[in-house]
Formats: C-alpha cells, sequence, structure tokens
C-alpha cells in the first residue's frame, strides 16, 4: 500500500490521513516520503497538524510524532484516543481483527483488579464482581465474567466478548453498552456478545 497516507489542507490545520487499512510498517515509510514534501511547504510556518483516519495504537503514535518532530517544529494532535474506554472514544469504527497482539492473565481476577491492554485478552479463569478488563481488541475469559468488560475500547466495533457464563450487570463494545437485568442472567447461560450489522449489540 504505496500511498497509504494523504495530506490535506484545511483552515487552520493540515491532516495527515492515514488508510484505516493500512499496517504500521506501511504508514511509517509512506510518512517518511512525504513528510520531506511536507518540510518544504511549511518555511517557518506553525499551522497544527492533525492525524485522522486509521485508529492508531500508542506506540503507533509515538512512532508518527517522532518522524514528524525531526523534520517539523508544529503542534501534533491526533483522532486516535491514548486512552482506553468511552471517554477516549472520539468515534466508531469498524475494522477487522485478523490477528491480534495479545496478553494473557492466569488465574482468577478479584474485585479492584484491573486490565487494560490494548490488543486482545484473555483471562484463564474468572472475571469477579468489582474487577475491570479494558481491551483495545477482544476479550476472551475461560471461566465466568461477572465484573465490567469492555472490548473495542478505542472505538472498534467488530471486537467481541466471549465468556463461559456472561453474568454482570454491565459490558461494553466500542461506544455500546448493553445493561441486564437480575433476570435475564439467571440461568440463561449467556457466552458471547458482539455488534451485529443493525450497529446493535448482541449477547447470545
Amino acid at each position: 500500500m504505496k500511498n497509504c497516507i494523504t495530506i490535506q489542507l484545511k483552515t487552520n490545520e493540515i491532516w495527515i490521513k492515514i488508510n484505516e487499512e493500512a499496517e504500521e510498517n506501511e504508514i511509517l515509510e509512506c510518512l517518511k516520503e512525504k513528510i520531506v514534501d511536507l518540510k518544504k511547504l511549511y518555511k517557518g510556518d506553525t499551522t497544527p497538524i492533525k492525524v485522522v483516519g486509521k485508529i492508531l495504537k500508542n506506540k503507533e503514535m509515538e512512532e508518527i510524532q517522532k518522524i514528524i518532530e525531526e523534520q517539523i517544529d508544529v503542534a501534533i494532535e491526533f483522532e486516535s484516543p491514548k486512552t482506553l474506554g468511552l471517554h477516549g472514544i472520539k468515534k466508531g469504527f469498524e475494522q477487522e481483527i485478523k490477528s491480534s497482539e495479545t496478553t494473557f492473565y492466569k488465574g482468577a481476577l478479584r474485585s479492584g483488579q484491573k486490565i487494560e491492554y490494548e490488543g486482545s485478552v484473555v483471562i484463564l479463569g474468572d472475571v469477579n464482581a468489582g474487577a475491570e478488563i479494558m481491551a483495545g481488541e477482544n476479550i476472551v475469559i475461560l471461566g465466568d465474567l461477572r465484573g465490567l468488560a469492555h472490548a473495542g475500547a478505542k472505538g472498534n466495533r467488530k471486537a467481541i466478548i466471549a465468556a463461559n457464563i456472561i453474568d454482570c450487570p454491565q459490558i461494553r463494545i466500542a461506544d455500546k453498552i448493553k445493561e441486564f437485568e437480575k433476570q435475564e442472567t439467571e440461568g440463561a447461560k449467556l457466552s458471547y456478545a458482539y455488534i451485529n450489522e443493525q450497529n446493535e449489540m448482541i449477547v447470545e
């Protein structure tokens, strides 16, 4: 993907737009080529740069910022959230998770414990009430889910939550929230949550 970056001149800022399907190495290589030409346009200008398009991981944002700052002394803003969670999501999006960086946690997650990870999270045990998981991609729990789980916590509506049993007051995928009445989970054996084509969260 040679042209995975386009540069757009806006009224008060310059947009560096990244193709949503581009891989990290493609983005960085293309940016290194484009930034040389962009530097020639600046010549002392201070118009801020905004990086938009693909929702990026924090590591990707750091690499992009480094490349820009090496060539241009300018303020840089990212459309991508740097934090996981509802308050950080600026837009919902749909990006297939073909492969995923995954972290594994062995044992039960107790009340008060919290895991945050930009990739997928696999818990080899239960997630007890009062525990919390936030993942940029999928959440898979081999035990029961009784705490809070938020998959797609940068806005990806293609993320899923899977558990042996989902038995908790609330789950979240991207910018969607599903709250359960007690009778909904009692004896229901719910184990899988996703967002369908109508942009509704389905739990089955």
